[in-house]
């Protein structure tokens, strides 16, 4: 009876509406847009039928739904609210072609010249950013990147306390200019502004989160302090000597030549001033001889569009390379710090429940085909990360802090 009462309080809430996904008649509860799961549930227990031709649920259809509801409205909810379950997608591709950019995706890797070709780069982390960056925000948040574990410290904490460290690194003033070489959904960008009060002017090559990023900002109160541009940081559309200071978090090992990125912000940098970055990089336990250790940086590598890890020993020796003194060169994951990988373990539980929620929607086609075979290769994506961690051979938070003459 608690079910059947709950199925008609639910139904009650409803208000119709078109829905541009599907065609079907929508009903929108309370105003929020998961709402066309009832319509798809319906039709799925009802065998395609109206749900008007019916009258009445049996126990268990009223099961389904409530369960249905509670799974994608409830706990499928986003962490920080920037996506809900229902609305995830393909970025910038159309429905019908996230699953063939997927298989595009995926054959990068199985072609090791392709990913080697520099040229090639650019696109393939485009597509990546398409495929990913809605399930990034419902699963994990605004900001894309990893932080030490802090104790009694939130997981949303422990991230700003990571992004700030990068303004106070960079010794920003209200006013000056910073840019965020390779921003995504602009997390970081958020936090470094709000915390300086600087200007902070942001790039990714992806459209789709240009458009997510100026959304948050404004909806922020942000967007006086923050802008966001389309573009490959390889070759930034910025004048030279433009900008106080400049950072980059977990993003540029993207790039298909690390010494050409670390140019680019030379270039772009004012004489005298800082730019800070935290690098994907494996560590002096990692073992070229050891193939549980191969697996693991190859697995990291296919999951995140990455064209080869570089080593820690090197990305001090590029950033001098590129003209920089090299002021701090160290991994922030070693001890005393705390496992930053702690988080993946602990949402272990949640992948799991994401994974079945993504291939119900994808059931009922309110998701796109192809968005489960991307949530599985971020899955076994997480555990190639967390093993990386716990075997030392891996850190996604190595600091460099560098001066350009």
């Amino acid at each position: 009876m608690l079910l059947l009462s709950l199925s008609s309080w639910w139904r009650s809430r409803t208000l119709e509406r078109e829905c541009l996904a599907t065609g079907y008649c929508v009903r929108v509860v309370g105003g929020g847009a998961e709402s066309c799961v009832w319509d798809c549930v319906s039709r799925a227990l009802h065998g395609g039928k109206e749900q008007e031709e019916k009258e009445g649920w049996t126990v268990e259809e009223s099961l389904i739904a409530v369960g249905t509801y509670y799974a994608l409205c409830i706990a499928g909810a986003a962490e920080q609210r920037g996506k809900r379950a229902v609305e995830l997608g393909g970025g910038s591709l159309t429905r019908e072609q996230v699953k063939s950019h997927y298989r595009t995706y995926a054959a990068f890797f199985e072609k090791p010249k392709q990913i080697e070709t520099p040229g090639n780069v650019p696109k393939l982390v485009d597509t990546f950013y398409n495929l990913v960056t809605d399930i990034y925000e419902w699963g994990w948040g605004q900001s894309f990147h990893f932080s030490p574990a802090v104790p009694g410290k939130s997981h949303r904490d422990e991230t700003r306390l990571h992004e700030e460290m990068v303004a106070d690194l960079l010794q920003l003033k209200p006013e000056q200019r910073v840019v965020d070489v390779g921003c995504g959904v602009g997390g970081p960008m958020r936090a470094i502004a709000a915390h300086s009060q600087s200007h902070v002017t942001g790039i990714t090559i992806n459209d789709y989160q240009v458009a997510r990023a100026r959304s948050h900002n404004k909806k922020a109160g942000l967007d006086h302090l923050c802008e966001v541009v389309c573009g490959n940081f390889m070759h930034m559309p910025f004048e030279d000597n433009s900008f106080d200071g400049a950072y980059s978090i977990e993003a540029t090992c993207h790039a298909p030549v690390l010494q050409d990125v670390y140019a680019e912000v030379f270039r772009v940098l004012k004489p005298g001033h800082l730019y800070v970055t935290y690098e994907w990089v494996t560590t002096p336990k990692f073992s070229a001889d050891n193939p549980e250790h191969v697996e693991i940086i190859h697995g990291i590598e296919h999951g995140d569009a990455l064209p080869g890890l570089r080593s820690y020993k090197e990305v001090g020796e590029i950033a001098k390379a590129a003209g920089f003194e090299v002021l701090e060169d160290r991994d922030l994951a070693l001890a005393p710090a705390h496992p930053w990988w702690k988080r993946l373990k602990m949402g272990r539980l949640a992948y799991y429940r994401n994974h079945v929620v993504i291939a119900l929607l994808s059931f009922l086609g309110i998701a796109p085909q192809g968005v489960v075979d991307v949530h599985e290769m971020l899955f076994k994506t997480a555990l190639h990360l967390t093993r990386g961690g716990e075997t030392g051979i891996f850190s996604p938070m190595h600091l460099l802090v560098c001066r350009k003459p």
